[in-house]
């Protein structure tokens, strides 16, 4: 381990991609205590006393880093951005012009990551206005005023000001993920979530329940151990290659096999939602209606309405993102191009069909996998008085990434003919 980290470090193109990538999430790391314009500090930290790992702000705290805390310009984190991924991935299964786009190859994905860039910016504009009334409504009942003089200048300052620190959060982590090493969007999130550790470690010490105190390792152990098992686990599928004659000599004619994860996904649909399930308390708390109340309470983050409601969109993410990443009929028609064949199933159709059939089976347990382990940490801590930082999903998302990111340098690595981490 030790050995290919050095080797990792002294290879120079991906000692460069390695540095740029710790410094895009310092920068990003930076603009989590650099507070808006306008915005009256002390207020916003005696708002932010109320936050807590059980209520919405708290779990929304959690995936900025901390920056909505302290109302910074990264308040709104990534969420705008993969909240529009969603609905443009959505969209492109529901309109045929986007569905064509998404079949043209590189320029049309360019093509609709130049929409869904564009779908951020309207969603965190709308955002912001949000946040910034609902700290306004939070602080009046205590008599914090976040902005003094609230006028139409400074609220307009706020907002453009927050919507261009998404769109910068935004930009960061495309170069991270087109220059350095991982996924941006999801090394965000990740270093997020990191970023509590230390908040998350002082409550676990001095938290008064015995109970939580000592299952909380072994909660945090099971998940970890879960992840790295399913996510490492596949299903191969044998492939004989017929021979040919190519001039005077003979090709091909050896054998492979075709991997299929159990989460093919990874974890995406665990992001997408999270990030879902923060829109109805959200709304709920910024209404302040009685009906909005119930809405947020009934969708807090440790109750069952929570619950419930992420692992079903877990599943039904994990499937269409699955269907997104992986195409049984033009995997059946790359194989019969190239006079590859299944042991035992006609090419073509049938292979297609095969390939199909097993896919949905793993990509069931798959999906079960990831709402369980998402879903049976929380509601156990939620019997506790646990902070939410140690919830399956955090856990789930943490132990994903840095897996995801480990296999992406390992790629590097075998292409220099080095050992990998993963032997």
């Amino acid at each position: 381990m030790l050995k290919t980290l050095l080797n990792s470090i002294r290879t120079p193109e991906i000692r460069s991609k390695l540095l740029f990538t710790a410094g895009m999430l310092a920068l990003y790391r930076l603009g989590a205590y650099i507070p808006a314009p306008g915005i009256n500090v002390d207020a916003v930290e005696q708002i932010s006393e109320n936050f807590t790992g059980s209520n919405v702000l708290g779990f929304l705290n959690l995936f900025s880093g901390g920056s909505l805390s302290r109302f910074a310009i990264f308040a709104l984190g990534i969420m705008p951005y993969i909240t529009a991924s969603i609905m443009l991935q959505l969209l492109t299964v529901v309109l045929p012009s986007l569905e064509k786009l998404r079949k043209e190859g590189e320029v049309g994905q360019q093509k609709i990551t130049q929409y869904t860039r564009y779908l951020t910016v309207a969603l965190a504009f709308g955002q912001s206005i949000g946040y910034v009334f609902l700290f306004r409504s939070i602080g009046a009942s205590s008599g914090a005023s976040i902005v003094e003089n609230f006028t139409f200048g400074k609220v307009f300052l706020i907002v453009t000001t927050l919507t261009a620190g998404t769109v910068l959060v935004m930009w960061l982590g495309e170069l991270i993920t087109q220059r350095g090493i991982g996924n941006g969007i999801s090394l965000m999130i990740f270093a997020s979530i990191v970023a509590g550790l230390p908040s998350g470690l002082q409550s676990w010490f001095t938290n008064p329940d015995q109970i939580f105190v000592v299952m909380m390792p072994i909660i945090a152990l099971a998940v970890i151990a879960a992840v790295v098992f399913m996510q490492e686990g596949q299903r191969r599928i044998p492939v004989q290659y017929a021979k040919r004659v190519i001039g005077r000599k003979m090709a091909g004619g050896g054998s492979t096999y075709l991997p299929l994860r159990v989460n093919m996904a990874g974890v995406i649909p665990v992001i997408f939602a999270a990030s879902l399930m923060a829109f109805p308390p959200t709304v709920g708390e910024l209404i302040q209606a009685p009906w909005a109340r119930d809405l947020s309470a009934f969708f807090n983050p440790s109750g069952w309405g929570y619950i419930v409601g992420e692992s079903v969109f877990i599943i039904v993410f994990t499937y269409f993102y699955t269907a997104v990443t992986f195409n049984p009929v033009e995997q059946a028609d790359n194989l019969k191009k190239y006079g590859g064949f299944i042991p035992g199933v006609r090419p073509g159709r049938p292979t297609a069909e095969f390939l199909d059939r097993i896919l949905s089976r793993l990509t069931f347990w798959g999906a079960l996998y990831l709402a369980a382990v998402a879903a049976l940490p929380t509601l156990l801590i939620s019997q506790t008085t646990a902070n939410f930082f140690f919830g399956g999903t955090s856990i789930l998302i943490v132990v994903g990434v840095a897996l995801d990111t480990m296999k992406q340098l390992e790629a590097q690595l075998m292409m220099r003919n080095y050992e990998g981490f993963l032997k």
